[in-house]
């Protein structure tokens, strides 16, 4: 049965003429594209899938990695793309929830110690295939099959996963569409990872669009600025705050005439990379949305360089059709302008964790979904996040659970006790600061942070470690870290 509101006319198989994918190896077609999905319908032939038994992707940002996503959604396979670092022992924690069918990796030995599924080779060859294939893949009727599954936290600790459904890839789409939508043989930029869903959900809007991409390897700062500058086919693309503010550094920097718009989210917005961006006549659409919402869910909408959004600070509008509710703590519905909790309803809102013991304190008996972030509504029901979960901390684009950070810190030698908060910082949004206590007269730092960086990824490490006598806690013994915030600031 179609989902209620999806405009039908909306997703139609992109003609196979037109420009699907390049970077700086290639340019790629849809046919190219349905040639590699023909090619894995009949290399996975006799394979089972299931939203616990998924297409394990691990690898660095390739042409390969996109074509498999986007193979995957053609052929309705759930997919896990995970970041190029994971390990063993971080697969290890994932064996209660999945076990893959099959996995890509570019080494071929990841994970044998872990997983029993094979390894998926493909070669530069497979994207150059022409065969055609005739998919019913934009169909509407199947909204409740797993498109793919997300982590949402670091990489240690216990993830929780994040299934998406088709439903909320189609309701995501077509509310993008209305306002950040590229022509058809125009590029989205793709520099944002691909294991995080804000770089996966350009891949399959652009595919539901008929749009193309253009992938770089990383974000690098000089390239980004040229492409933007310079090259009339590309028309929007997506970055994270700290990407803006390096580009924005260049004062000579400006996008072309054609432009629509850089669309910015994964950590906090402040009002002054906002204004910076106005004042520069760099067009910009601030929006809101998590792993959980398949990315953006509220978003302004796209301005003229000498356009200026009221009140500057607003996130937007909610997407319809999905509903929003500021509530306080005990769960009643907070009036307009009061600040309390956000809870989310509608069909672009997951329906659970994979682990589904993690569902009851974030779900109501109406199916309100409590995203643990903060904010309130003006009269024009325009949304202001002022606090996002507090358990998080978002640091140039990147998720890291401090809990994670915490637990890697004291199994150092020495170190007792720890807490890690994130502060705002201009370049980054927020940084990762660590506290620590310890029962030894001195801890070396310097061993310390090489500890760090071998057990943790790169955005995890804390930018700073400052020792404590003592950890300000509650009666519980839990760790007051807005205290710790505080006396950061003074």
């Amino acid at each position: 049965m179609t989902p209620a509101s999806i405009n039908t006319d909306l997703f139609q198989n992109p003609d196979k003429s037109l420009i699907f994918l390049a970077s700086d190896r290639n340019e790629y077609t849809y046919q190219n594209l349905y040639g590699f999905t023909d090619w894995l319908l009949k290399k996975t032939e006799g394979v089972s899938f299931s939203a616990h038994k998924p297409l394990l992707i691990c690898s660095p940002s390739s042409d390969e990695v996109i074509f498999l996503i986007s193979a995957c959604f053609l052929l309705k396979i759930p997919f896990i793309s995970l970041h190029e670092d994971f390990s063993d022992s971080d697969a290890e924690k994932l064996k209660d929830q999945i076990d893959p069918a099959l996995i890509y990796t570019t080494d071929e030995n990841r994970f044998d110690q872990t997983f029993t599924a094979s390894n998926l080779q493909i070669s530069n060859d497979e994207l150059l295939r022409t065969a055609d294939f005739n998919t019913t893949s934009f169909s509407l009727h199947d909204p409740e099959q797993i498109a793919g599954l997300f982590l949402t936290s670091g990489s240690t600790g216990t993830p929780k996963i994040v299934p998406i459904k088709r439903r909320q890839v189609f309701f995501a789409a077509q509310a993008s569409a209305e306002n950040f939508k590229p022509g058809k043989n125009k590029y989205w930029l793709l520099c944002l990872p691909l294991n995080h869903v804000g770089g996966i959900s350009i891949i399959l809007r652009s595919l539901l669009y008929g749009s193309a991409i253009y992938r770089v390897d990383k974000f690098e700062t000089e390239e980004v600025s040229n492409l933007l500058a310079n090259h009339r086919e590309f028309e929007v693309a997506s970055m994270v705050p700290t990407m803006l503010i390096n580009i924005m550094d260049d004062s000579h920097f400006q996008t072309h005439p054609k432009f629509k718009a850089i669309l910015l989210g994964g950590g906090p917005i402040t009002l002054e990379l906002i204004e910076w961006a106005i004042t520069r006549g760099i067009p910009i659409v601030t929006s809101y949305g998590m792993t959980e919402t398949f990315a953006q869910i509220a978003a302004n909408p796209i301005l003229s360089p000498s356009g200026m959004y009221s009140p500057k600070n607003s996130v937007g509008r909610l997407f319809p059709p999905n509903s929003i509710e500021i509530r306080n703590d005990e769960g009643a519905a907070l009036p307009l302008r009061e600040s309390g909790q956000i809870w989310l309803k509608g069909p672009q809102i997951f329906d659970g964790y994979l682990s589904e013991d993690l569902n009851e304190i974030v779900f109501d008996e109406n199916g309100w979904f409590k995203t643990g972030d903060f904010g309130y509504l003006n009269f024009r029901k325009q949304l202001f996040i002022e606090t996002r979960r507090t358990d998080l901390i978002i640091t140039g684009g990147e998720n890291v659970n401090p809990h994670d950070v915490e637990q890697v810190i004291e199994t150092f030698p020495g170190i007792s006790r720890s807490a890690v908060i994130g502060v705002h910082d201009k370049k980054w949004g927020q940084r990762v600061v660590a506290f620590y206590t310890s029962d030894m007269d001195q801890i070396d730092e310097t061993e310390l942070k090489t500890y760090l960086k071998k057990e943790l990824l790169a955005y995890q490490v804390p930018k700073e470690l400052i020792r404590k006598d003592s950890l300000p806690v509650t009666a519980l013994g839990k760790i007051k870290k807005r205290e710790l915030l505080r006396s950061y600031r003074d």
